[in-house]
């Protein structure tokens, strides 16, 4: 079993990876051998006459220069900065994480030594990995990042600095990171992950080389889900369909039944729009879901850390806080709302690409593709919005959906974006009347 076996459906991505560690291996190994045969040739030295004005280099100088690469250069497949893209759910993250693994292990990504183990666990001491939980990655986010990446790896093979969220990269938070990527130390390499090339600033993705991920076939993700977690072959099938080979939702989906739940609940509703009163009632019930559900994922790790925030300024169960607390409290709490507003984005979002398969099969149905519906278990009323509808009826639908992703994602308020789009999911019939 290597590091690569769970990147599923990725042959191409996992050749070029493969290449680029196996580069990087013999890379560090010739540096070293030269390093090796400069401290002999040193050592020579020390019994040789030499010029004290003079400005030649010594034995190991020569040795070293001479087998050293220059930082950004390609070789054999080998780079400083990668970008790595991919649809949601197709294991950018994963990808970064064998890869770094992969470059810390001498023997290129066995999956078992402690270097791999490690690395991929996120424990490697020089593997850094990064997933902002706020809107966007900001400078005191990557300004820390900059400074790591000077310095020379501590115990292994090179630095390595995951950024899985480079998409949120703003202009400023970007302009520093790019600074870092122009002038790279010899032994840091930076892997960026994306959806796509056009979601990284211009500047940035131009000094990466590019690996895109493809979205992996179910039967791969199911294969995983039973391989990697156990599940039973039958919902793992209906997991990896359900969440359109996103592994890490299909893993949700598959463990969790309240998850399988509330999914089910927000297919059904389209079926109850059928006025505009009945559209603002169902915007407003996914949008509480969708704050319980993130407050949920939240509220215990708020806790923890407003306790162990208090616990180490040594202010626990004071009833009134000192002045120097309070804004470090603050400070928390200000960190801990962007945290929450991201999660319910997500979690909305996640809710829309759910409607956006159901009209899918809708669209398929109509049209009628023998291609496998996504939502198979809700054939009827798939069926039944086909015969209430027109394919183009079906494609303004699917383009409504895409607008409100667009607008929660640009801070349009969460409610208004699922009104505005739950009225254009009426039935054509009932907004002519």
């Amino acid at each position: 079993m290597t590091v690569w076996d769970d990147l599923v459906g990725q042959p191409d991505a996992v050749s070029v990876l493969r290449r680029a560690a196996d580069a990087a291996r013999a890379q560090v190994e010739q540096q070293a051998a030269a390093e090796l045969g400069g401290d002999l040739l040193a050592a020579d030295d020390e019994f040789a006459p030499h010029d004290p004005d003079g400005v030649e280099p010594t034995g190991s100088a020569l040795a070293a220069e001479a087998h050293a690469p220059a930082p950004g250069r390609h070789v054999g497949g080998m780079t400083h900065a990668w970008l790595l893209t991919g649809p949601p759910g197709s294991g950018r993250s994963n990808a970064a994480r064998a890869f770094a693994a992969a470059l810390q292990c001498p023997r290129g990504g066995c999956g078992e030594c402690h270097e791999c183990r490690t690395a991929l666990s996120g424990g490697h001491a020089d593997v850094t990995l990064v997933a902002t939980e706020h809107v966007f990655l900001r400078v005191e986010d990557v300004r820390p990042l900059v400074t790591l990446a000077q310095q020379r790896p501590s115990l292994g093979r090179w630095r390595v600095i995951v950024v899985e969220d480079a998409d949120r990269l703003n202009d400023t938070s970007g302009n520093l990171l790019l600074k870092a990527i122009e002038e790279p130390p010899p032994r840091t390499v930076w892997l960026l992950c994306a959806p796509s090339a056009e979601d990284v600033l211009v500047t940035i993705r131009s000094r990466c080389r590019h690996v895109g991920l493809r979205v992996p076939p179910v039967a791969d993700v199911a294969a995983l889900l039973v391989r990697r977690h156990g599940i039973d072959p039958a919902v793992a099938s209906f997991a990896a369909r359900a969440a359109q080979s996103h592994i890490g939702f299909a893993r949700r989906l598959a463990v969790d039944e309240s998850a399988r739940i509330r999914r089910r609940e927000v297919l059904r509703l389209p079926m109850q729009v059928t006025s505009v009163g009945a559209a603002v009632l169902a915007a407003a019930e996914l949008v509480e879901v969708a704050q319980e559900e993130a407050k949920a994922a939240t509220a215990d790790r708020d806790a923890t850390e407003r306790a162990a925030l208090l616990h180490s300024l040594g202010a626990e169960g004071q009833a009134t806080l000192p002045p120097a607390v309070r804004a470090q409290v603050r400070q928390l709490e200000e960190n801990q709302k962007r945290r929450a507003t991201r999660a319910n984005r997500d979690v909305l979002d996640r809710a829309l690409v759910d409607l956006l398969s159901l009209y899918r099969d809708v669209l398929v149905v109509q049209l009628g593709s023998p291609v496998e519906l996504v939502n198979a278990e809700l054939a009827d009323d798939v069926e039944r919005l086909a015969g209430a509808a027109t394919p183009a009826e079906t494609l303004r639908r699917m383009e409504a959906i895409g607008e409100a992703r667009t607008r929660i994602e640009a801070n349009v308020s969460p409610l208004l974006a699922i009104e505005a789009l739950m009225v254009r999911l009426r039935p054509v019939d009932v907004r002519s009347r």
